[in-house]
């Protein structure tokens, strides 16, 4: 049965070639929280889970903006060191890496956490302030919480001498809050892993999908003129209004499988009296439909071009980003098959997470992390949250720390289940 769950999954595109050879669990048996290394590791993680609070807070009062998470990535790093990690490195756009060997013949795993967060110290005074069982800071649910997870389980197989077949890769990738552009770096310098494993996202729903995500800056541009002699001449303004006039007015279908349009961002002139030589306006368009994704950039490019014509103004189009849509729901069943989404949702429930989540979805054919850019590469990718957190890109976000550790165990408890390519697991109960 295994063949013909992997020839199925090899024909619908969700598995690269080199992974038609790994054998992977088709279910999850929960007796493996029983085996003497697993139950020593999960004991452990909960001894020591108040030092991983306070290690969490230190982490979340370093400064960690976007481009700017130098001082986080030498946190990481030094753990890595300590730890014992091998080939450890940082690489050009800031992304720290470290390798825990296995003895071989054993499928690759990457834990991917991203350490950057939208804000600066600038806009808070970086301190964590703790009431109960509730962390307030900016970043400290996306992503802090996942960074102290995946520095936990490190500990934990250190510890209690885990061993695997493959290598298990532990990154703390950055600038993911500017487009998933750390990931999308190390995945275009590096052997693309086996499975992809990103805590990060919402806490007890398995992402298994990539929502695309386009930014575009369209800018016009004018001659300009002091407002005495402003009659009658193009000004960049009404293009602006008229663009944006324009835009909202696209009809389209709403989210889970249609799209999402904002305009974050208007920017321009100088002063009071002068038509504005430059004014922009930013377009943040996401989908999981790559078809509907890119008829909606084109009908935004055109729109925008034909308001530049009419008003007889300069347009510039820049693209900060095309972070490619993975598939609807539909277009995704067989992802969704795979099992390491399986084993998610099942430790999930058998950790009491799920049931801790009245009426959500278990499981997502979307997601805006890092794992979207393995899942357009056809890496089997999935994203799992760190912790129960809200008010994610404010100054008001909030965690509840108690959460972290049923999140750093299913962490745990997924590298353990695949990190040597299990055999043992009872037959599939996945039928195509």
């Amino acid at each position: 049965m295994l063949r013909r769950l992997f020839t199925v999954l090899a024909v619908t595109g969700v598995l690269a070639a080199p992974l038609s050879a790994q054998t992977y669990p088709t279910s999850w048996d929960p007796s493996i929280m029983e085996r003497p290394d697993v139950k020593s590791a999960l004991a452990l993680l909960e001894q020591r889970f108040p030092q991983q609070v306070e290690e969490w807070i230190r982490i979340a009062e370093i400064p960690g903006k976007s481009k700017l998470e130098q001082a986080r990535g030498a946190y990481v790093k030094k753990v890595f060191e300590e730890e014992g990690l091998q080939q450890i490195s940082v690489d050009s756009i800031g992304n720290v890496t470290g390798v825990r060997k296995g003895t071989g013949g054993g499928p690759t795993i990457a834990i991917a956490a991203h350490i950057d967060i939208v804000f600066g110290p600038e806009a808070s005074d970086g301190k964590v302030r703790r009431v109960g069982d509730t962390l307030f800071a900016p970043g400290v649910g996306d992503n802090t919480a996942s960074v102290a997870n995946m520095l936990a389980t490190l500990r934990a197989m250190n510890a209690t001498k885990f061993t695997s077949k493959g290598d298990i890769i532990f990154i703390g990738t950055v600038q993911e809050e500017l487009g998933l552009k750390g990931m999308a770096y190390w995945l275009d310098h590096n052997t693309a892993p086996d499975l992809l494993i990103v805590p990060d996202g919402a806490y007890g729903v398995v992402s298994y999908g990539a929502l695309g995500i386009y930014w575009t800056k369209y800018v016009f541009t004018s001659p300009g003129s002091h407002t005495l002699g402003s009659r009658g001449r193009p000004t960049p303004v009404r293009a602006v209004a008229e663009a944006i006039n324009r835009l909202y007015a696209l009809e389209f279908p709403a989210l889970p499988d249609g799209a999402v349009m904002n305009i974050g961002q208007v920017h321009g002139g100088e002063i009071f009296n002068s038509v504005p030589q430059e004014l922009y306006f930013t377009v943040d368009l996401r989908s999981p439909d790559p078809v509907l994704l890119d008829s909606l950039d084109e009908q935004i490019t055109r729109i925008t071009t034909e308001v530049a014509e009419k008003q007889q103004v300069g347009l510039r189009v820049e693209i900060d980003q095309k972070s490619r849509a993975g598939g609807t729901e539909k277009q995704l069943e067989g992802a969704r098959a795979h099992p390491l989404v399986q084993t998610a949702i099942d430790i999930n429930r058998a950790l009491g997470i799920s049931a801790g989540m009245p009426g959500a979805r278990e499981a997502v054919a979307t997601g805006a992390t890092d794992a979207n850019i393995g899942v357009v590469r056809k890496i089997p990718s999935i994203a799992i949250g760190g912790s129960r957190a809200s008010g994610a890109h404010q100054l008001t976000e909030y965690a509840l720390a108690s959460t972290a550790l049923p999140s750093t165990k299913l962490l745990y408890l997924l590298t353990a289940t695949f990190a040597d390519g299990v055999k043992t697991m009872p037959p599939a109960r996945i039928v195509p």
